[in-house]
């Protein structure tokens, strides 16, 4: 690994992180429903799937699922149903109004396994690590694995702060939708639909 191939991966890995994406999305939909604490609380969730995936690539296990079309689909489909279930949550409290000064730690325990199921259930995550990484890895000077990680470490950096940056502005974007007392009121239903999307993204996602 050199200064430049370094820099090189990290400029690429964060134009795709930046690129909308179900876990952006998901971040956002989160932040502007409730708020940015929620939004970051997500993110660590995603992240924590993150080490997974990572893990999973270096050791050859996100390859092995690519290969399979049956493991790919189940997992594709798994997390679309998780996220259309979400949806259906969101719908049918559609007339709820969201509490947004009260922190509530289960609230936000719930969000943290939501983050982690999220990307656990997004094989595109693992197709990520799988095209990204052989580019950048020198294969002649050894420690392959090593150089896995340490990328994957930088893309798990990256997903942290541009999330949370993410989860900021979505609040303020929040904050201005709920100057409207009718918009105030469909937060649930505005959160629904981008579950929707995100959920339809995954199901006719290809390899």
């Amino acid at each position: 690994m050199d200064l430049v191939t370094v820099l090189s991966f990290i400029g690429v890995s964060m134009l795709l992180t930046l690129m909308p994406g179900p876990d952006n999305m998901f971040v956002l939909a989160q932040s502007i429903a409730q708020n940015k604490r929620a939004g970051i609380i997500t993110t660590l969730g995603l992240c924590t799937g993150l080490i997974v995936h990572i893990t999973a690539a270096t050791a050859g296990i996100s390859a092995i699922i690519y290969q399979s079309t049956l493991a790919f689909s189940i997992i594709k489909y798994a997390g679309a149903a998780y996220l259309l279930f979400l949806a259906y949550k969101s719908f049918r409290d559609k007339n709820a109004s969201l509490n947004l000064n009260q922190q509530n730690t289960s609230n936000y325990t719930a969000l943290y396994r939501r983050g982690i199921i999220m990307n656990l259930l997004n094989p595109k995550v693992s197709l990520f690590f799988l095209a990204l990484f052989p580019q950048f890895v020198n294969y002649s000077s050894g420690y392959v694995s090593v150089q896995m990680i340490v990328y994957g470490m930088i893309v798990l950096v990256e997903t942290l702060l541009i999330f949370s940056l993410i989860s900021i502005f979505a609040e303020k974007a929040g904050h201005v939708l709920r100057r409207s007392p009718t918009i105030a009121r469909k937060m649930n239903l505005i959160q629904g639909s981008l579950f929707t999307l995100i959920g339809l993204k995954i199901a006719f996602s290809q390899k």
